[in-house]
């Protein structure tokens, strides 16, 4: 069954989410500021809208992937917010990665207004987004997320609902902050090994059949030239950014104050990425860390 589906937000993530969403025979209207995100999707058969606010004309679902927190307040709650413009009933996806209190009061927003939200923040990356294979996080109510499961479906494999308003948020920050722990101590590991004379690539063998194995070593390798197709082998290029890590860290900083939590590791991290922004490379994929460990 298809669906008029309103799509903002045609990043490096949201691009590809709508491709796979208008393969799956879904009617979308789109906006992103930059115009040839906009192309992009026109070109493949989307319809693209001068604002947000024509964008979720007629929509039966309206998806917002957008950098950080600000952007989705100022998007649905100012003066002119979306929340005006959107039908009663409609169910509406944000899927952007933000801080839980921004999606509980967006939420609640919208709820007085009529209208079904779910925080559904996704991970699985740009490679994932473009395979369709994300999994997606979700908060809210759970009779929502089964009127959205099958568009999560056409853009996702993996659907879990974490709880009420914000606990999507939650359960993705507490993931990207161990992701972002886990690369910096794979790159020292791999590092540390090189520096007395390991084979990179040998090392990696040895860690993912052993009991340091993880994500990174096994699938997205920081070495560079260890690996195919992972960013570390295209100059870091593309992937997640070292500035998107930090903000992500940094609302793992602001989880921890509002729930009184100690995150020793997870502050060290962003300490750390926070030195490889301040030296230029707050645009590259956040596995170059690597840098800061390799002579």
């Amino acid at each position: 069954m298809s669906n008029q589906i309103a799509f903002i937000g045609l990043g490096h993530m949201g691009g590809p989410m709508a491709l796979n969403l208008l393969k799956a025979g879904h009617h979308l209207k789109v906006f992103d500021l930059v115009p040839a995100a906009l192309k992009v999707l026109a070109d493949a058969g989307a319809q693209a809208c001068a604002t947000a606010a024509e964008a979720v004309e007629g929509a039966q679902v309206v998806i917002t992937m957008l950098p950080a927190s600000r952007h989705v307040e100022g998007l649905y709650l100012g003066d002119d917010g979306l929340l005006k413009h959107i039908a009663t009933d409609t169910l509406v996806l944000e899927c952007s990665t933000i801080a839980a209190e921004s999606a509980r009061k967006v939420s609640a927003a919208a709820a007085q207004r009529g209208l079904r939200m779910l925080d559904a923040p996704v991970s699985g990356g740009t490679g994932g987004a473009v395979a369709g294979t994300l999994t997606f996080i979700v908060g809210g109510a759970a009779a929502d997320l089964e009127s959205a499961r099958p568009i999560l479906e056409a853009m996702g494999k993996n659907i879990f609902h974490a709880g009420d308003a914000g606990a999507g948020q939650v359960a993705k920050i507490c993931n990207n902050m161990l992701l972002g722990i886990l690369m910096a101590g794979t790159s020292e590991a791999l590092a540390l090994g090189v520096a007395n004379g390991l084979d990179p690539k040998v090392l990696s063998d040895i860690i993912a059949k052993s009991s340091g194995r993880n994500w990174a070593t096994e699938l997205y390798n920081p070495w560079p030239g260890v690996m195919e197709n992972v960013p570390s082998s295209k100059g870091y290029a593309g992937g997640f950014g070292v500035d998107l890590m930090l903000k992500d860290l940094g609302l793992a900083t602001e989880a921890a104050v509002h729930g009184r939590a100690t995150t020793p590791l997870g502050e060290l991290a962003r300490n750390l990425y926070s030195m490889l922004s301040a030296q230029g490379h707050g645009g590259q994929d956040f596995s170059s860390i690597l840098k800061l460990y390799k002579k």
